[in-house]
């Protein structure tokens, strides 16, 4: 039978107190145990000596006859100074994921092609700033020439409102505007 160290948890619900207990590793957590050695309330502060108390002579006891403490319980018999607990090292904890890297990898990308265009922006301003004076100059003459056109419609007069000449396109007629049919009616 392997033998383990561990808490069995006690109290109300997000009201926790643990017993520190030895118990046959297969037992349910809060279940049979063997011996109860101590408590452990996460409640109090961290400093009060009645956060974990442990019957250190049962503990060793335990021990010395091969039973597992788990990883919390070995912090408190190494705090209480009954084992020296070997300090964990997982150096790959704190790495990213594949995925994060990639995305850092697509973000670091960006930002430097948005520092490249910045850089060329600031280059060249003082190089483009002549021709777009010149386009805007252009761009009235242009407008002018466009619009005259477009207020002057030609009268389609001989062409009925009801047969449309072949090849024309019927056209819905502007908001606002009456077509003939409203016009007689009206």
């Amino acid at each position: 039978m392997s033998v383990s160290i561990r808490l069995a948890r006690g109290g109300a619900k997000k009201r926790p107190y643990y017993r520190i207990v030895v118990a046959n590793s297969r037992a349910p957590r809060d279940g049979r145990f063997i011996e109860k050695i101590g408590t452990y309330n996460p409640l109090l502060a961290k400093d009060d000596p009645k956060r974990v108390t442990l019957d250190g002579d049962r503990a060793k006891h335990w021990l010395s006859v091969g039973a597992q403490p788990t990883d919390r319980v070995a912090r408190f018999f190494d705090a209480a100074g009954i084992v020296e607990r070997a300090a964990r090292n997982n150096p790959n904890k704190a790495k990213p994921g594949e995925k994060a890297v990639e995305r850092a990898e697509t973000r670091a990308a960006k930002a430097a092609e948005a520092e490249e265009a910045a850089n060329a922006a600031a280059n060249a301003p003082a190089e483009e700033e002549a021709p777009a004076e010149e386009v805007v100059a252009e761009a009235p003459a242009e407008e002018t020439a466009a619009e005259a056109p477009a207020q002057e419609e030609p009268a389609n007069e001989g062409v009925s409102a009801e047969a449309p000449a072949e090849g024309a396109v019927d056209a819905a007629p502007a908001e606002g505007a009456e077509t003939a049919e409203e016009k007689a009616q009206g």
